[in-house]
Order: structure tokens, then sequence, then C-alpha cells
């Protein structure tokens, strides 16, 4: 058994929403046995603000979030991932960069919160549904292990 952690890489198009959230979920409830990180296909540059808003309400620390390209998963000296996920249709649906160590890969798709109209309440009613998804999601994923992860 090793003390190294199950590295984890969640991938959106965007990666400003649903990607995030999943890291720091990831990241909060793995209690040091799992690291994640995220990035997309083609960022957007920012993390979106709403989800910011959700993640501070529920408790998780925002520092060093940031909106980045799979790209930087792919070079030499990246860490190596055990688990890819894409968490979006689109970014499940396109050709991934080849991954140090070839990972398990694993398609979880949620709705995109960032695409929710009206009100700043309703906004965010959309960010709390999918954070409550996604978590219940990761719970059973860190549950069953990487081996298993096709099972969620």
């Amino acid at each position: 058994m090793t003390d190294e952690p199950i590295n984890v890489l969640v991938l959106c198009t965007g990666n400003s929403a649903r990607s995030v959230l999943a890291e720091c979920l990831i990241n909060d409830l793995g209690g040091g046995k799992w690291k994640a990180h995220s990035a997309g296909s083609r960022p957007t540059g920012n993390v979106n603000p709403l989800s910011i808003e959700i993640l501070r309400e529920k408790g998780h620390s925002v520092d060093g979030l940031r909106s980045k390209s799979w790209d930087e998963f792919a070079l030499p000296g990246a860490p190596q991932m055990d688990l890819v996920i894409t968490v979006c249709d689109n970014a499940a649906g396109e050709v991934c960069p080849i991954w140090p160590g070839h990972p398990s890969k694993l398609h979880i798709g949620f709705p995109d919160p960032a695409v929710a109209e009206g009100s700043k309440e309703t906004q965010l009613a959309a960010f709390r549904g999918v954070y409550a998804m996604i978590e219940a999601k990761v719970r059973k994923l860190i549950e069953v292990g990487p081996q298993r992860a096709q099972e969620i």
C-alpha cells in the first residue's frame, strides 16, 4: 500500500463551474487520500463567481482555484493521474491529450449551472443543485475507490 494520494483530473470544457466544484469536493472529502485537479479543453480563464460563492457557502477554501487548460497536465513533470473524470458531455466527446501513466477514465455528466438564467437567487439555486449532485457522486467515488469508479 502506498501513502501517495489518488490523483484525479476533473475535466470540463470551460473549467469554470462543474469541474472546479468537483475538484474542491474531492480534495475536501478525500481526507488527504485523494488529490484532485481540474482543467478544461477551452478554459474560460476565470472561475465562475457563483462557483466561488457556493464553495464558500459550503465551507470550502477557494484559495488557488483557477481556470486552466488540460494541456498543463499532459506536460512532462505534471502529476501522474490515476483517474480522469469528465463532467460535461462536450469534454467527454473531445479528443483528450495522452495522459502520462494512462489513467482510468470515467464520464459523469452534470447539467451546466452556468447557463441558468433569471435572478441571482435562481442562478444560485442551479449551482446549489449541481453541487449536491456532484457531492453525492464524489462521496460514492471515495467510498468505492478508483478501481470501482465505473460503478458509481
